[in-house]
């Protein structure tokens, strides 16, 4: 099929690497890998802070709905609408009105809905994506905690699972040498959720002070001396590796022992997937997303969300029990490369489109 692809929140072509964007652009050759021609229909990003900012975009996306418009009256209409993340804050005003104009499928992945944000001010932001939901062919979701928010709120709404995955090949080319006592982290340092976690972080080394353990720090962003300074006194220990490319990443992952990375509010965590596949356990918390990318007591351990003690005692066990983290490590390794990668999720991505979507208009 012909897929206009449409990622609300971030386009795949945004200049700034996030997960959303990494997902988007997975998603992508998922469906390229699958045989479909996939088209990037609009740049245009609906994100918005506040309920106001979100209102004045309207004149800008009356306008880009009418270029869509006009650009397949000539050229070759797309035959489905690939939603990518469209949520309160980035909600899709191009995919319903195109894919009624033009009698094609509406697909979303990863859409959400939260009624307890139509309390807040966002009402009237959130009901298109409602609609949305319910109109689509299918909506796919990531996590089985997602699903379930889904089928709680629209009951009657079309939708299917798929597993989050990565593109293995950089990882499948490394040979894992790991250095037992080096802790990894791949992160932006940027306020919110990360921020959070990288304070959680710092909190825990400095209960295990005892252990012979070393830090790598994979990332950058506005807050990087903020994050730094949460660190203070440990300099001897943490090594800063700022921005790396996704060879660098695999190469540095597979020197690694152990991926810390508490995960506070992480929808899933794309990262937790990349370092199991380079041969890393993980030790996060067992919370939002995090049990979908991780298998509990096999391939990492997961402590309880917000327990920093906690957190610190598991990341000291995998340190101390050098037998458990090979283990842990080669299991992490073969659930990624057999279980989550890019071929996988083609299959089974395109089996959800051709399930929902044969028969052509929702």
């Amino acid at each position: 099929m012909r897929v206009a692809f449409y990622a609300p929140m971030k386009s795949p072509n945004h200049p700034v690497p996030s997960g959303d964007r990494l997902m988007a652009r997975l998603l992508i050759r998922a469906l390229e890998l699958a045989g479909h021609e996939v088209d990037v229909a609009s740049e245009f990003r609906t994100y918005t802070a506040t309920p106001e900012a979100a209102a004045a975009l309207e004149p800008a996306i009356r306008a880009e709905l009418e270029r869509l418009q006009w650009k397949w009256k000539s050229a070759p209409q797309p035959e489905l609408w690939f939603c990518y993340h469209p949520y309160y804050k980035s909600p899709d005003p191009f995919g319903p009105a195109i894919s009624a104009e033009f009698a094609i499928p509406y697909v979303t992945a990863e859409a959400s809905y939260a009624a307890k944000r139509d309390r807040t001010g966002w009402a009237a932001v959130q009901k298109p994506v409602g609609e949305a939901i319910m109109r689509a062919a299918v909506s796919i979701s990531f996590t089985e905690r997602d699903q379930a928010g889904l089928a709680a709120a629209f009951p009657e709404a079309r939708l299917a699972h798929l597993k989050p995955f990565i593109d293995t090949a950089l990882f499948e080319a490394v040979s894992p040498t790991p250095d037992p006592h080096r802790l990894m982290t791949v992160a932006m340092m940027r306020a919110g959720d990360k921020m959070e976690s990288y304070v959680m972080l710092a909190k825990a080394l400095r209960l295990i002070g005892d252990r012979p353990w070393t830090l790598a720090v994979i990332g950058d962003g506005p807050m990087r001396q903020e994050v730094q300074a949460l660190f203070a006194g440990l300099s001897n220990r943490v090594e800063w590796l700022g921005e790396r490319n996704a060879v660098e990443i695999a190469e540095l992952l597979g020197r690694g022992g152990i991926y810390v990375w508490p995960g506070c509010g992480e929808a899933y965590g794309l990262a937790y997937l990349e370092a199991q596949a380079a041969g890393l356990p993980v030790v996060a918390q067992e919370t939002a997303g995090v049990p979908a990318v991780v298998e509990a007591e096999v391939t990492g351990l997961l402590t309880p969300d917000g327990d920093v003690a906690a957190y610190a005692s598991a990341v000291a066990a995998l340190l101390d029990d050098r037998e458990r983290r090979d283990a842990m490590g080669q299991a992490a390794r073969r659930f990624v490369l057999e279980e989550r990668s890019l071929a996988m999720a083609a299959r089974v991505l395109d089996g959800i489109l051709q399930d929902n979507t044969a028969t052509g208009v929702t």
